[in-house]
């Protein structure tokens, strides 16, 4: 699944991901532009190691200035870390944008992922007293407090971070799941402190063989899901009596993870932005679809771009090593039409694009472990588990209309469900314009987006509007 995955899932660091988190570019699109195509079992035994508790002016990332920040104007804008030098900032009604630190000290923004001038200009104070003016409007960070940690799962040592509002009630406690990128959650994703602003406490935590954690990056969703529940348990320990209700928020991939962690030990809530209720290979020929229909072309070319999919899905499913004959059948056949060029999917770029021998060698490592089959409607029938799940209405690298249907039949038959559609929304819940040779440019996230999964996270319900999201299921 290509992955913008969270809120402050955000910038494209060598590949990041998204919303609130990084909004990134996953790892196939990532290795493949880099390499010329675009992109269990055993004892799960939980070991807490509390490394530091971090006072209200720790920043665990090193930079000074990355923190959230309230504003005199009653709005809050969080600075995290972007692409190379560059900062990002974020609020609350999705707006973003990459700050450039200029000769003077101050700080200059684009618009959203654009590398348009915004004309917003920030500046900072010096590390101690933590205030900010951004837009010519004064700021100062908001107190939270932070704990570093490191805990065992199945045998691999995996890094985490609490992060809790100040006081000492009980407060929901959210651990974010990653999606496929691997890129580090403790260095990017701006949710670690965004909900605790809120009056949530959160755990984050760099996902195995990403960030500061070990073992192997992986595709197997029962492993991320049982490294999901060691994370769950740590936070809840952390957390100790503070802990409220607990459960997770993800998106992309994490939507297949959550619900198979949820199975293995109870939670309260699930929060999936942008996730599937089909499998990878369902997610795939559904993205081919939207590619012809958006390029014009009709029901005389769907069957001939399911041919093409039928054959890089013979790829996949043999984990690269078989199935090459096929695609050069279908390239032979099919390669001078002129809808050919159009057929991008969700890896079947990447089998397209790669010659034969890179891909036998390259494949199994960009794809390690994935499930292509994986269907995650059984578990989702059995779960009981109150779930809400944010899709966007225009998302070409996961389309949504099917996993809409089937959430809705769920919800249908008493499933605990919420879906809400943010119509203009694509993947990672991104607003977007258009260049003229057709490429999307991310501005923001859509309005209503954070209010919803706060409100949903504290409450267990949703109250009135959020932006132009349709909301269907029980609102109670």
């Amino acid at each position: 699944m290509n992955d913008y995955d969270q809120i402050g899932q955000g910038e494209c660091v060598s590949e990041p991901l998204v919303s609130y988190g990084m909004r990134t570019c996953n790892r196939i699109g990532r290795i493949a532009s880099a390499t010329g195509i675009a992109a269990a079992a055993g004892a799960w035994v939980l070991t807490c190691l509390p490394v530091a508790a971090a006072g209200a002016t720790a920043n665990p990332s090193g930079n000074c200035r990355v923190g959230i920040y309230h504003l005199q104007d009653g709005r809050d804008v969080d600075i995290g870390l972007g692409n190379d030098a560059h900062l990002r900032w974020r609020r609350k009604d999705g707006t973003s944008g990459e700050l450039t630190e200029t000769a003077d000290g101050t700080w200059t923004s684009t618009l959203g992922w654009t590398s348009r001038d915004d004309g917003k200009r920030v500046a900072f104070s010096d590390c101690s007293k933590g205030e900010l003016t951004f837009a010519g409007v004064k700021g100062q960070r908001i107190a939270l407090t932070t704990t570093e940690t490191r805990f065992q799962s199945g045998g691999v040592n995996l890094a985490g971070r609490l992060v809790m509002p100040k006081g000492g009630g009980k407060v929901p406690i959210v651990i974010l799941i990653s999606g496929s990128e691997d890129s580090s959650a403790r260095d990017f994703f701006a949710l670690q402190r965004m909900f605790p602003s809120e009056g949530i406490g959160t755990f984050v935590y760099d996902k195995r063989g990403t960030g500061a954690s070990e073992g192997s990056y992986t595709h197997n969703y029962q492993l991320l899901a049982k490294d999901a529940v060691a994370a769950m348990q740590t936070a809840r320990q952390l957390a100790g009596a503070r802990a409220g209700k607990v459960g997770y928020q993800g998106g992309s991939q994490a939507g297949w993870v959550m619900p198979l962690a949820a199975t293995l030990t109870p939670v309260d809530f699930i929060v999936v932005g942008y996730g599937l209720a089909v499998s990878p290979l369902e997610e795939d020929r559904s993205a081919i679809v939207l590619d012809m229909t958006r390029h014009g072309y009709g029901p005389d070319v769907i069957p001939k771009a399911m041919e093409v999919a039928d054959a890089t899905e013979a790829v996949i499913i043999s984990n690269f090593k078989e199935g090459y004959d096929r695609v050069d059948a279908v390239r032979a056949k099919y390669g001078r039409e002129p809808w050919f060029e159009h057929v991008h999917g969700n890896f079947t770029f990447a089998v397209l694009g790669m010659p034969h021998d890179e891909l036998r060698q390259k494949g199994p490592v960009l794809l390690p472990d994935v499930d292509p089959h994986y269907d995650p409607l059984p578990i989702l029938r059995k779960l009981k588990t109150p779930q809400l799940w944010i899709l966007g209405g225009d998302d070409i690298d996961a389309p949504s209309a099917e996993t809409a249907r089937r959430l809705a039949a769920l919800a249908a038959d008493g499933r605990p469900i919420v879906t809400a559609m943010f119509p203009r929304a694509e993947h990672g819940i991104f607003e977007y314009e258009t260049s003229a040779d057709g490429t999307r440019l991310s501005t923001r996230n859509s309005d209503g987006y954070f209010y919803m999964m706060r409100d949903y996270i504290l409450t267990g319900v949703l109250h009135g509007r959020y932006g132009s999201s349709v909301i269907s299921g029980p609102r109670r």
